[in-house]
């Protein structure tokens, strides 16, 4: 039995100084009637978009994004510029915390929310917030709204961080081993890297989901009996498609395992932000974007790793090398068989994390802006193989896409094709995302105008 300690990974932390300024910019006539009156300006996106992208650079910074933390507080920071702002126009409902303040700043109270959230979980951080911040203050003129604005953004802060205090983000958690068996989660130390016992995000299911009731809410169903023609035809493929120096693997599908590697909470916001910049998102509507995409993501984790370990379902890299013994006539061992990267990640395969989390993420996307949406994502470079090794760089750095649902399914596919995956695991994977994606924008933050 291994117990994980509260924080798998910390790294010394940076100071983010080479981000892109973005101008605080007033936009067009009044929007229509707020709750009080009609005085409502139009404000864009941009101060939203500065904020995520300065938490989520000082959040890799910190710890490569290998744990919640950094998802965790751009959701938390999302939802309480989201709820600020609904308390000064109503728009949306809010997740937590609602007042009446039609008097206040909406670019102060967003800031201000955003600024409370992000120095209370990177508090060595402090400079770049106060920075951040003053630069959004110092467009409000009128003090007495400024200061309202101020007093809102810390209410809906406070109330935001209250509800996660004790949200078990960090928890402590046990994983028990099992003896070597068909199908059965085993150690392979030697190809992920990590020391010997250790077992990544076994705790990640018991931390308390933004928008599910529960981490099981949308459990994946079983995996298939290692005797069954369907996990056949899927070790089948992920040995052949997957494996290192592969010649059934095609140059595209090569590129697209490696170029999809980086991790959702980077690349799914990364795209947004030009989404909403391109599509002129307003400060209400990209508030809303970041908050529900932020909590998917989150909750997508959470829900995936609670299938993870309750299934504790086996690597391809140990089905390959192990097969002379799983009872399967049909499938044939490689005892030297390795993947695409020559790395796999050190926790149980069914279903697909990668997958869900982009299900998630895309879903939200295509809610917002329309499932068949054209777009081009970038990725200049991935680790070569596991977290921390050397970079390299992608050739071409673009992929584009015809629909959000394309390049979700494309990006639960690629683990195939990187060989740390068998199809049901993407596949199961990206329906789990989809589920948890659809889930909040059912039930969350809806438009009440």
């Amino acid at each position: 039995m291994i117990r994980m300690p509260r924080i798998l990974v910390m790294f010394q932390t940076v100071v983010i100084t080479t981000l892109v300024a973005c101008t605080p910019i007033v936009m067009g006539e009044p929007a229509g009637p707020s709750h009080a009156d009609s005085s409502a300006q139009v404000y864009d996106a941009a101060m939203v978009i500065a904020w995520n992208e300065r938490v989520l650079a000082i959040a890799e910074a910190e710890d490569h994004f290998l744990t919640l933390k950094g998802v965790r507080t751009a959701a938390m920071m999302h939802v309480a510029m989201h709820d600020a702002l609904n308390s000064i126009h109503s728009k949306y409902t809010s997740y937590v915390y609602r007042a009446d303040e039609s008097d206040a700043s909406p670019l102060a109270a967003s800031a201000q929310a955003a600024y409370e959230v992000a120095a209370s979980q990177y508090p060595e951080q402090e400079t770049v917030w106060t920075d951040e911040l003053q630069k959004w203050l110092d467009t409000e003129q009128d003090e007495a709204s400024q200061a309202k604005g101020i007093a809102l953004g810390r209410a809906a802060a406070k109330a935001i961080l209250k509800r996660r205090e004790s949200d078990n983000w960090n928890a402590e958690a046990k994983y028990q081993w099992h003896p070597m068996a068909p199908g059965v989660y085993a150690e392979f130390n030697e190809h992920s890297g990590t020391p010997k016992g250790f077992i990544f995000g076994a705790g990640w299911s018991k931390m308390k989901p933004f928008m599910l009731a529960e981490a099981e809410q949308f459990r994946a169903p079983p995996p298939p009996p290692i005797s069954s023609r369907r996990y056949t035809a899927a070790f089948n493929e992920v040995k052949e498609v997957g494996r290192y120096a592969s010649e059934s693997r095609t140059p595209d599908q090569t590129h697209l395992a490696m170029w999809w590697k980086e991790f959702v909470e980077s690349s799914h916001n990364r795209l947004a932000r030009e989404i909403a910049t391109r599509e002129g998102s307003d400060l209400w509507d990209s508030a809303k974007l970041f908050a529900l995409l932020n909590m998917s993501i989150t909750d997508a984790y959470i829900s995936v790793f609670d299938s993870k370990f309750f299934y504790n379902h086996w690597r391809p890299y140990t089905a390959i090398r192990w097969a002379a013994h799983d009872g399967n006539p049909d499938t044939v061992p490689d005892p030297q068989w390795n993947n695409t990267h020559r790395h796999t990640y050190a926790f149980p395969s069914y279903p697909s994390a990668h997958g869900a989390a982009s299900g998630a993420a895309m879903t939200i996307l295509g809610k917002i802006f329309g499932d068949r949406y054209k777009f081009t994502m970038s990725t200049p470079e991935v680790e070569q193989a596991g977290p921390l090794s050397a970079k390299i760089r992608m050739v071409p750095p673009t992929r584009s896409f015809t629909s959000f649902s394309a390049a979700a399914h494309e990006c639960a596919l690629s683990r195939v094709y990187l060989g740390i995956h068998f199809r049901y695991d993407s596949e199961q994977g990206e329906e789990l995302g989809k589920k948890v994606g659809t889930y909040g924008w059912d039930h969350y933050l809806q438009s009440i105008e």
